[in-house]
């Protein structure tokens, strides 16, 4: 991102400026207009990211279908912005207006996603966005009607995209295949793998190779592993390692959206910077757990739990069962191979690290964390994607192969992702 961000000024001051340089050839800096600011006063960007959480919270939307709504408001807020002011290509084609107030037309997009996806939460929508229209005057209408249809752009691009469908799933049995668990008697969205990704041309083109055969050597070492430190009643595991599997155990969704908006309130980008980041960020997220579900559907592995108190019919002589064996945390209702963490921090950390750089220090505040260590701070978003996806170990409901295999994975989704999406139109903006 530039580093060089213009100070913070009134909305209409702002547009001014921006208009005057634009004709230039330049771009100024956006802020959150006074009358819209929520308690912490953040970025206009971090602000919408943050009612959604919110409203997907209050209607209790589950992490796979969170990531799509995610990725779809936050596409439709750039797209907004560069239509009014073009810095970066568009997701979606839709109209332009270059008279129009980039702010309230990436507000009013978000607002047209997402009551249109949550519309039982369009009061707090609507809340969010009256100040923003109040304080814009006789160019609110103008704006708005470009958000709208920029938001319209985009959710045309989500019709049928697989997200409705229902699929049945009938666990096989066989040594090593998925078996429902004590907190998973069924799976959650099995169809997943089959959506119509956002940046990626085919999820089936990030396919991760199989687990290891329930009777090789690779497997007992994976199993040994995990079950000497994923179990509730573990002697080996330490007191951080226990601190760690519960400080990451929140879907990753919410947790690097979270740790996406408290290092943009650092940074204060511009709008058009800010929602960007949130974009491809919300797509590699959405994409790598599309993804993720593809090759969970292909291998259909089952979970540590499972294999612990099977073991003694997985024809390994260095595996012993343990029909008492308890994870530490509850197993999630998926499959087990890769690793749904893994793979979507990867992700996050890659897209993350390319826009803010790679060494970039943070501090981030857990809504699943003991109350000992509520908050950790962290050398680098890989640093921090590392820990997350090992956390999956000690918590019990991941093998060594899954982690490792959903990190590479979700590498490869994130740089796909910024190959793919959302490039410069000029060149001093690229990241």
């Amino acid at each position: 991102m530039p580093s060089d961000l213009s100070p913070r000024l009134g909305r209409r001051g702002l547009m001014l400026l921006a208009a005057a340089l634009g004709a230039a050839g330049a771009t100024a800096s956006t802020t959150r207009p006074e009358g819209a600011c929520a308690t912490t006063c953040g970025d206009l960007v971090t602000e919408w990211s943050l009612a959604a959480r919110h409203a997907l919270a209050a209607e209790r939307i589950g992490p796979l279908a969170a990531g799509r709504i995610l990725a779809i408001a936050h596409l439709a807020m750039h797209d907004a912005a560069n239509a009014a002011l073009p810095r970066f290509a568009p997701y979606a084609a839709g109209p332009r207006d270059p008279g129009a107030d980039p702010s309230v037309a990436a507000a009013a997009a978000a607002h047209e996603a997402l009551t249109t996806l949550l519309p039982g939460q369009a009061e707090r929508f609507d809340a969010l966005l009256a100040p923003l229209l109040d304080d814009a005057g006789p160019g609110a209408a103008r704006a708005r009607a470009l958000g709208v249809a920029a938001a319209q752009a985009v959710l045309a691009t989500r019709e049928a995209d697989g997200a409705e469908t229902a699929v049945a799933y009938h666990p096989s049995g066989h040594v090593g295949a998925y078996r429902f668990t004590d907190a998973a008697p069924a799976l959650e969205a099995p169809h997943w793998g089959q959506l119509r990704p956002f940046a990626l041309r085919s999820a089936a083109a990030f396919r991760v190779p199989p687990p290891p055969a329930a009777e090789s050597a690779a497997y007992a070492r994976a199993f040994a592993e995990v079950k000497a430190l994923g179990g509730r009643d573990s002697a080996l595991r330490t007191e951080a390692q226990t601190r760690s599997a519960h400080f990451w155990a929140e879907p990753s969704i919410g947790a690097w959206n979270r740790i996406a908006r408290e290092v943009v309130r650092d940074r204060a980008p511009d709008l058009w910077d800010a929602a960007r980041l949130f974009a491809l960020l919300n797509m590699a997220l959405a994409d790598a757990a599309i993804a993720t579900r593809d090759s969970k559907r292909l291998h259909d592995a089952w979970r540590p739990e499972t294999a612990i108190r099977l073991a003694g019919g997985d024809f390994n002589p260095a595996t012993t069962a343990d029909p008492d064996w308890r994870p530490l945390l509850p197993t999630p209702a998926s499959q087990g191979h890769p690793s749904d963490q893994a793979a979507q921090a990867a992700a996050a950390a890659l897209v993350l690290g390319r826009l803010l750089g790679e060494a970039t220090p943070f501090a981030f505040r857990s809504a699943t964390a003991l109350p000992d260590e509520p908050e950790r701070n962290f050398p680098s978003f890989a640093a921090a994607a590392q820990e997350a996806a090992e956390s999956r170990i000690l918590a019990g409901a991941q093998f060594r192969y899954g982690v490792d295999d959903g990190l590479d994975l979700g590498e490869r989704v994130g740089r796909a992702v910024l190959r793919a999406r959302l490039a410069p139109v000029q060149p001093r903006y690229g990241a």
